[in-house]
């Protein structure tokens, strides 16, 4: 693809094809992470990074792979960063990568990765990928954020708890308490409870995409009348 539009590929990934909202991808980490707001901070963070820079890797080296052999090399790309990120995490990050756990080394099989990998970045130049991973990266992290601030308002009544494990010492103090003891709601911090705010959050932008057609439709037909009506 010669020409790319910077714009098209911002309203894909954040909107139009957003890969939680739309494509439904990363269900296992984002149902599991998101029950907080820096657990899903994290993920999302850890994420958008893997999906940028395996975007402009295996866009630079798409020439020299054969088809035959270019998916098990495109992985290899995805695990070498995610590695990196761990390590990198673990070294700086050490409590919030204890947290997080399994679900990083499980982004090298995130499906979102792979296919943006695969179905874009082998195709384009690395400028363009690296803002299609940025912009499909940050989409999900979107989602997996708000999942968290949805979740961990209800179900633990309190806001950026546990602040410094991402922030560091700085933000010890930044947990806020957004209700109270008695008005917890346990379900939302549990998987089912991930599985209904999300479901929400897809009514919600449903909602909003069909009554902004339904404008589109009213004018187009108003525009139509207006030029169809005889001359007086």
């Amino acid at each position: 693809m010669s020409d790319v539009s910077y714009r098209e590929l911002t309203v894909q990934g954040l909107w139009k094809n957003n890969p939680g909202l739309v494509q439904i991808l990363g269900m296992c980490p984002m149902m599991a992470i998101s029950n907080t707001v820096v657990n899903a901070m994290g993920l999302a963070l850890a994420t958008m990074l893997t999906m940028v820079v395996s975007n402009g890797l295996a866009s630079a080296i798409r020439h020299w792979v054969r088809p035959e052999v270019r998916l098990p090399v495109f992985v290899m790309v995805v695990a070498s960063v995610v590695t990196i990120i761990e390590l990198l995490m673990n070294a700086y990050l050490n409590t919030l990568y204890h947290v997080l756990g399994i679900f990083l080394p499980l982004i090298v099989t995130n499906c979102i990765v792979i296919a943006r990998v695969e179905g874009f970045a082998a195709r384009n130049r690395v400028l363009p990928s690296l803002y299609d991973g940025l912009m499909m990266g940050m989409g999900f992290g979107l989602v997996l954020v708000t999942l968290g601030v949805i979740r961990e308002i209800l179900g633990f009544g309190t806001l950026l708890a546990n602040a410094q494990q991402l922030f560091g010492p700085m933000a010890t103090n930044w947990t806020l308490h957004i209700l109270p003891d008695q008005a917890h709601f346990l379900l939302a911090i549990l998987p089912p409870g991930a599985f209904m705010a999300l479901a929400v959050l897809i009514a919600l932008k449903q909602g909003f995409e069909q009554r902004r057609a339904v404008r589109l439709t009213q004018k187009s037909n108003i525009k139509v009348a207006v030029v169809a009506s005889p001359a007086q």
